[in-house]
Parts: C-alpha cells; structure tokens; sequence
C-alpha cells in the first residue's frame, strides 16, 4: 500500500508542477518578445521572402 501511495504522490505533484513549469515558460518568452511598429513589421516580413522566387 505505501507504494501506490507514493505513486499516487509523484503523480499528483507533476500534475501540479508541469502546468506551473509550462506557464513560466510562456511568460518568459512573451517577455523577451520584440514591439514594433506597423512599418518596421512589414519590412522585416518582406525581407523574410526572396521575390526571384515568387511566380508572376
């Protein structure tokens, strides 16, 4: 019986942990995240693309 009830604790503590884990994961990233304006946005999503490639 001790077993299962460790078992039990162990699964009990990582269905409480990963959630917390997953979110300060999240938050870290969306803190790291770049702002820019519309402009500066655009021009760096054209610069992403190679306009020989595209079909005309």
């Amino acid at each position: 019986m001790p077993a299962v009830t460790g078992l039990f604790l162990v699964i009990a503590s990582l269905a409480v942990v990963a959630p917390l884990v997953l979110y300060a994961l999240v938050r870290s990233e969306h803190d790291q995240r770049n702002e820019m304006d519309r402009e500066t946005a655009e021009r760096l999503a054209r610069r992403d693309t190679d306009d020989d490639s595209r079909v005309r």
